[in-house]
């Protein structure tokens, strides 16, 4: 079997390990904690700080590649994800369970950020340029289906569980230790068909002196670059108003009405977030896409920013309103993961413009820290907000968030980005 024959044996499914700890960690967590009774504000504090294995991870990017291979890493972590996910699984009834399952998920966020370290260096290592470019979008597609199956599936799986044993805890400890056995499953998988490159074996054999000292050269240039102020701004408040929504919508949508919720079982979050609302973040993910390389930055710009803006007036409504039918509550929710999908395709090619230069690969990996710690802060701060600053009214916080959307704007105008870059060029 020759090289792009082999690599369909092993890129949808590692592909797939690396988005479902990710969705897990970062949203399945939100909806297990508000089920097991936390109260907003504790929700957003703990899950946000979940955040920052993937701010810190281009730092320990280099100890990883300079200590074994991107294959061992791989399975190793792949191993160690799902005993962090078993660990969850029998944490959850005990006496202190809030305190056992955050060092799990911590060791979790851990561990799939090294995961992703390991797996991208490992795609470069096993394939060429070109097999690279050809297998781009099923590594995407593979990571988006992971998204659905974690947000979707297993929230809906985890609501089955709910209603037919009466007991949350005993739910979700099920559905951990579903998750953990499917990871370890993909760890025996892998061991067979991510198979030992060259490349990937001789990479880590350079010193990790000569290493150390490439990222700290590559460190000190990013901070020296053009425009270094104007493109933190735009990585850390682009999606300011989508930082502080992720944390509160969830929650909104499985408080009671009474409470200003709008009471949806959690298979219903499964259903109507955790899956049409991911389908709806990729159709929209695609359509940018095309829709920038078609125009460039400069034409596509403010069609995102708008897109990835002004859909969260529909959480304003469904908060007014507070409607029962969960097919229009779907769409809205459809409806704004759409727009953000889209707009974020203005944010993606922000970074890989900025990533240019010498230290690219790099660059690029500073840029999504940063991505991850314009996520993380807002929401450390979202439930205080909630429930604090607005007396737990989820109506005035969307509220807020709509009159934070011109952040977003303001920082789209000030990006320096070259007009048509995205444009795919004439032939």
């Amino acid at each position: 079997m020759n090289s792009t024959g082999r690599a369909w044996s092993w890129i949808p499914t590692l592909y797939f390990a690396e988005g479902l700890p990710y969705v897990i960690v970062t949203a399945v967590s939100v909806v297990m904690y508000k089920r097991l009774g936390l109260n907003d504000e504790e929700i957003a504090l703990y899950t946000s700080w979940l955040y920052l294995p993937w701010v810190i991870k281009p730092f320990w990017s280099t100890i990883v590649d300079a200590l074994n291979t991107n294959r061992f890493w791989i399975l190793l972590m792949e191993v160690l994800m799902g005993f962090s996910m078993a660990g969850i699984a029998f944490t959850l009834n005990t006496a202190h369970y809030i305190q056992w399952s955050l060092c799990f998920f911590w060791l979790l966020a851990f561990n799939s950020a090294t995961h992703d370290i390991a797996a991208d260096g490992y795609y470069m290592s096993a394939l060429d340029p070109h097999q690279q470019a050809v297998f781009v979008g099923i590594r995407s597609t593979f990571y988006r289906i992971a998204q659905i199956a974690g947000s979707g599936l297993l929230i809906m799986g985890a609501g089955f569980l709910e209603a037919y044993t009466r007991n949350p805890v005993r739910a979700w400890s099920i559905t951990f230790l579903a998750a953990g056995l499917l990871l370890v499953g993909l760890a025996m998988l892998h061991k067979f068909t991510v198979r030992k490159v060259a490349a990937d074996e001789n990479s880590h054999r350079i010193s990790q002196k000569q290493k150390w000292a490439n990222t700290g050269r590559a460190f000190g240039r990013f901070f020296m670059k053009k425009h270094i102020v104007l493109a933190l701004l735009f990585m850390l408040l682009y999606r300011l108003p989508e930082a502080l929504l992720v944390k509160i919508c969830p929650l909104f949508l499985l408080s009671q009405t009474a409470e200003g919720g709008l009471g949806l079982s959690t298979s219903q979050v499964g259903l109507a977030q955790g899956t049409l609302g991911v389908i709806g973040l990729v159709v929209g993910g695609i359509l940018g896409g095309v829709i920038a390389s078609i125009l460039g930055w400069k034409r596509s710009l403010w069609p995102m920013v708008c897109a990835i803006t002004l859909p969260n007036i529909f959480y304003v409504i469904l908060a007014y309103y507070q409607p029962d039918n969960l097919w229009f509550i779907s769409t809205c929710i459809f409806i704004e993961q759409f727009g953000y999908g889209f707009g974020f395709t203005a944010y993606m090619l922000f970074l890989l413009w900025f990533a240019q230069g010498q230290h690219a690969t790099s660059h690029y990996a500073l840029c999504t820290g940063f991505m991850a710690l314009g996520m993380m802060i807002p929401g450390l701060f979202a439930g205080w907000i909630e429930m604090e600053l607005l007396g737990g009214s989820y109506l005035n916080f969307f509220i807020l968030v709509m009159f934070l959307v011109p952040i977003t704007f303001l920082v789209a105008g000030l990006a320096p980005v070259e007009d048509d870059f995205g444009k795919k060029a004439k032939a």
